[in-house]
């Protein structure tokens, strides 16, 4: 079912999907590919939204830069110097986090309407990235697909094709609070995740190229414990890229009893404890577990690579499972 949910300045319209399944209900925009709300009952059958978001466009307009809930591309993360090379060509992109690239630039997927289409228990976002959009190479033709399975996990499916060499990281940018949006700090959460090791980095977060063992650190998370604060970090995950999703995360509020899973093809997991975040939300009212390749993986040809060629087809699929204990 979708809706009218607002309009931009220059009169497009920006509709929302409501996606509805066994217990969960998901509002999609098709401004940014932005998830508004997830609602799921806690361990007493009360219902609440837990991710943060806006009641309005305007919101979202008003404060781009948290990217709450939003479709992230062309490059999810930092691409260091804002510069990348690419078949003995360098490549220079928009700074937008001081001299870096950071979620696809000034203008990013978060910033453009979709096109929407219903799909079989939800719907298929798609636009085409112009070659040169925000300095990145090759026409993109891209798609992400929301569903919701019989579980009532929500399910986003990514794929994209190009017709020159390019780089391609997409994630989704939702800040959790499962005992509710607008509850306070989630810092009380606890985590735990399949990573034996990060990618450790430099005062203005770039990589530093190494990738660390969590054993002894405030990074181990392999056995389930309180998030805290003081995290914006790549966690390189055990089992590597692979072919279907596979579990590597559980998120659980003590207090609701709400649980979250998450399971991806991706290599990687951010960790976000959104310590900055400024009103109408305060910092640490939510943590990002953003699935993705590596950080600054076009200048790192030692992370896994995010090369997207002429004749391929990028896919990459993640899963966000919710139950109560």
């Amino acid at each position: 079912m979708s809706e009218l949910f607002g309009t931009l300045s220059d009169g497009t319209e920006v509709h929302r999907w409501t996606l509805e399944r066994a217990g969960t209900r998901v509002e999609i925009l098709t401004y940014g590919g932005i998830v508004r709300s997830v609602e799921v009952p806690d361990r007493d059958g009360r219902t609440a939204n837990v991710v943060l978001g806006f009641a309005e466009l305007d919101g979202y307009l008003t404060h781009p830069g948290p990217y709450f809930g939003a479709l992230v591309g062309r490059y999810a993360n930092r691409i260091a110097g804002a510069r990348f090379p690419l078949d003995g060509r360098s490549h220079a992109l928009e700074p937008n986090d001081g001299p870096h690239c950071l979620h696809g630039g000034r203008r990013g997927f978060d910033k453009h309407v979709w096109q929407a289409e219903p799909v079989e228990d939800g719907v298929r976002l798609g636009r085409v990235s112009p070659h040169g959009e925000g300095g990145f190479p090759g026409r993109l033709e891209v798609s992400a697909t929301y569903t919701l399975d019989a579980s009532g996990a929500l399910r986003i499916a990514y794929e994209a094709t190009t017709d020159a060499p390019t780089v391609l990281n997409l994630t989704n940018h939702s800040y959790v609070n499962l005992a509710g949006a607008g509850t306070g700090r989630a810092g009380g959460h606890e985590l735990r995740l399949a990573a034996s090791r990060y990618t450790p980095v430099g005062a203005d977060l770039i990589p530093t190229g190494a990738l660390e063992d969590v054993s002894g650190s405030r990074f181990d998370f392999r056995e389930r414990r309180e998030v805290g604060s003081g995290f914006d970090h790549n966690f390189v995950l055990d089992k590597g890229v692979t072919g279907h999703p596979e579990e590597v995360a559980e998120l659980y509020d003590p207090a609701s009893g709400r649980t979250l899973t998450v399971a991806t093809t991706e290599p990687g997991l951010q960790l976000y404890t959104a310590d900055h975040l400024t009103a109408p939300f305060a910092p640490g009212d939510g943590i990002a577990l953003e699935t993705q390749h590596f950080p600054d993986s076009p200048n790192r040809p030692e992370f896994p690579s995010t090369v997207l060629r002429p004749g391929q087809a990028f896919r990459s699929e993640t899963v966000y499972g919710f139950s109560v204990r």
